[in-house]
This record gives C-alpha cells, sequence and structure tokens, in this order.
C-alpha cells in the first residue's frame, strides 16, 4: 500500500494563501456591492460589508437603461437550455464513439476534434450571416442554436465512457432485451453521470459569462443577456461602480449555486477517476 506524505505547515500556508487569493476578489465585489460609490476611492480599501447592498439593489432593477431582470431571465433560458442540450447530446455521441460500432466512426470522432481547433472567432462571421438569413438576429435562438452541441463534450464523453462503461455490461443489457436507446438510458447514462456534471457545470459557466457572441446578435438593447446588461452599467461618461459590483455580484450567485448543487457530483468524478487510477 502507497503511503502518503504528510503536509508540512509550508504546504498547509501555501494552501491557505492559494485560498485566499482566490476568495478576496469575490469577497471584496460584495463588500463594494453592499457600499457607496465612496468605497472605491478609499485607502485603505473597505474590507467589512457595508449597508446599502439593498439601496443598490433597488437602483440596480430601476435602472431603465440596462434591463437587468431581463438580462438574468434571458441568460438563464439560454445557459440552461444549452446545457441541457451539451449534457444530453454529448453523452449520446460519446456512447455511440465509445463502445458502437458503425462505418466512418474514427473519421467522423477526427472531424469533431477538428472542430475544436478552430478559434471562436473565426467562427463569428460566418455565423452572424447564417443568423441574418434565418432573420434571428436580436433573438435568442441566435444565441442558443449554435451553442447545443460542442465537440469538446462529445470528446470528453466518448473518453469517459470508454472507461466507465464496460462491454460486458452493455452486452449483458442486450441478452436481457434492451435496445440501445434504453442501454444509453438506463445502464451508460447512470455510469456517466459524474462526467455529466462536470460537462453540465462547464457548459453552464461559459453559457452565463459569454458575451462576444451575444454581443454580436443581440443589438436590441432591451432583450439582452447578463454580461451585455453589465456591460451598459459600465458604459457612460459617469460609471456608478456600485451598481456595477451590484449586479456582478447578483450575476455571481446563480454560478455559486450550480457549483453548490453539483459539486457532490464533481468530488465524486474525481474521486471514482483516482480509484480506476
Amino acid at each position: 500500500m502507497t503511503r502518503l506524505w504528510a503536509a508540512s505547515r509550508l504546504t498547509y500556508a501555501a494552501l491557505i494563501a492559494a485560498g485566499v487569493l482566490s476568495i478576496f476578489p469575490i469577497y471584496w465585489m460584495f463588500v463594494v456591492a453592499s457600499r457607496s460609490n465612496d468605497a472605491m476611492g478609499q485607502l485603505p480599501p473597505p474590507v467589512t460589508p457595508g449597508g446599502n447592498f439593498g439601496a443598490n439593489v433597488s437602483r440596480l432593477l430601476n435602472n431603465t437603461d440596462a434591463y437587468f431582470v431581463a438580462g438574468l431571465i434571458n441568460s438563464a433560458i439560454v445557459a440552461i437550455t444549452v446545457t441541457v442540450s451539451v449534457v444530453f447530446f454529448s453523452t449520446l455521441a460519446g456512447f455511440a464513439f465509445a463502445k458502437l460500432r458503425f462505418r466512418g466512426r474514427n473519421a467522423l470522432l477526427m472531424v469533431i476534434i477538428a472542430t475544436m481547433m478552430v478559434p471562436t472567432q473565426l467562427g463569428v462571421i460566418p455565423l452572424y450571416l447564417l443568423m441574418t438569413k434565418l432573420n434571428w438576429n436580436d433573438r435568442l435562438p441566435a444565441v442558443i442554436v449554435p451553442a447545443l452541441v460542442t465537440g469538446f463534450g462529445v470528446f470528453m464523453m466518448r473518453q469517459y465512457a470508454g472507461q466507465a462503461v464496460s462491454n460486458e455490461l452493455i452486452e449483458a443489457a442486450r441478452v436481457d432485451g434492451c435496445n440501445t436507446a434504453r442501454i444509453y438510458w438506463n445502464v451508460v447514462l447512470p455510469a456517466l453521470r459524474p462526467a455529466a456534471a462536470v460537462l453540465g457545470l462547464l457548459t453552464f459557466m461559459t453559457t452565463w459569462n459569454d458575451f462576444l457572441w451575444p454581443y454580436a446578435v443581440l443589438n436590441d438593447p432591451e432583450n439582452p443577456t447578463v454580461q451585455l446588461a453589465l456591460r451598459t452599467l459600465s458604459d457612460g461618461y459617469y460609471t456608478d461602480m456600485s451598481q456595477v459590483f451590484t449586479g456582478t455580484a447578483i450575476a455571481t450567485l446563480p454560478l455559486l449555486l450550480v457549483f453548490v448543487l453539483f459539486g457532490r457530483q464533481i468530488i465524486g468524478g474525481i474521486m471514482e477517476g483516482a480509484v480506476k487510477a
């Protein structure tokens, strides 16, 4: 049995320092969000929350130029739809590439991997022209449809399915009379749940924080995503930083909530991978 090295005091100090450096920017964001604009210019800067968070939230929601509530709703619709779609299609395609035998499987997988090598910025202009042809500009489908499937998700699920799902288990399910769809739903999908949770978290965070593509296709100021609403708050000759930090804090809460909900699955997937290794 391999013995683990005992952590030294220096290791604990380094971990504590790394944790503080990682958490402090998020904590200070909430501190500024609970104070007035004067907090930005104070030296030393404040490190304790103030009592203006409710007033800042009220001013933010009453800001008729930002449409922040509409941005939250739109981002929730886009992020949830894209996440569910990516997880479903990625697990389905990953199972097919890992466990099913069909002509052209390897060539098709190489094509999918090749799509990961193309920078996102190169696809903005062709996608924008396509959205214009479909009359989807300024509409949420223009943001949702191009992101429904990702090459990274398919490749990730293919690699995980190759290890997590044994061929004997699939053969046993076929002997019991299961068709391919039922094998996927009752056998493969439960085995892929830890990796699917990780993929879902990454997809939700990426979609929620996406700015470039929504900025390109959503030109209607009354129909923004949350990132476009935050951009509107920071525009202008005078920037109300307390509103910007308040909006950023509110926009961060769904990400923290998703991480808390999927954290156990993520840790379970990491531990399962470590045990297999």
